[in-house]
C-alpha cells in the first residue's frame, strides 16, 4: 500500500493542505497503538507499523519537495541517492553564480528557481495520475533536481 492509498487520496504532486490534517487525525485515531493494548502481539505490531507509516506519509505530504520525490519514486522514475545529470546550460549558470556568491545571489537563485518552476507549474498543479505521462514526470524530475541544487547553494550562503 502506498501513502496515497493509506490516506485515501488520489496520487498527486500537491497534496491539499486543508484535507491533510483531517485525514491524518482520522488515521491516527483509528490506528493509535494505545487503542490496541488488549490486542494480540501480531495485531499490536501491525498497528505500530501502520501508525509509523501514517507519520511518515504525513511528513512527506507536508513537504512539497518530498511529495514530488515520493511520486517520482512511486512511478519508478527516481532512485534513492540517484546521480542525476542536470543540463549543461544550467550547470554553467550555476558555476557562474557560484563564482560570485554573495548576499545578492539569494535573489538570483530565487529567480532561477521561479523560472524552473514555471516550466512545470501546470504539470504539478493539475497533475492527474490517470492521464499523466512519463515525459511530464521527467520534466518534474529535472525541476526536482534543479531545486535541490539551488537549495544546496542557498544553504552554503546561509552558513
Amino acid at each position: 500500500m502506498n501513502y496515497f492509498e493509506l490516506f485515501d487520496l488520489p496520487v498527486c504532486l500537491q497534496v491539499d493542505k486543508n484535507i491533510l490534517p483531517k485525514k491524518y487525525f482520522e488515521l491516527q485515531k483509528k490506528y493509535h497503538p494505545d487503542f490496541f493494548s488488549q490486542a494480540s502481539e501480531d495485531e499490536q505490531a501491525e498497528v505500530l507499523e501502520k501508525s509509523s507509516d501514517i507519520n511518515k506519509a504525513f511528513k512527506i505530504f507536508q513537504n512539497p519537495d518530498l511529495t514530488l520525490k515520493y511520486v517520482l519514486q512511486l512511478k519508478g522514475l527516481l532512485e534513492e541517492e540517484e546521480k542525476y545529470q542536470l543540463p549543461p546550460d544550467f550547470l554553467m549558470e550555476m558555476m557562474e553564480l557560484n563564482e560570485e556568491l554573495n548576499e545578492n545571489s539569494i535573489n538570483a537563485i530565487k529567480a532561477i528557481e521561479n523560472e524552473a518552476y514555471s516550466a512545470v507549474k501546470q504539470i504539478i498543479e493539475t497533475y492527474n495520475d490517470a492521464t499523466a505521462n512519463t515525459a511530464d514526470l521527467l520534466k518534474v524530475k529535472e525541476y526536482y533536481f534543479k531545486k535541490k541544487y539551488l537549495q544546496r547553494i542557498l544553504d552554503r550562503i546561509n552558513d
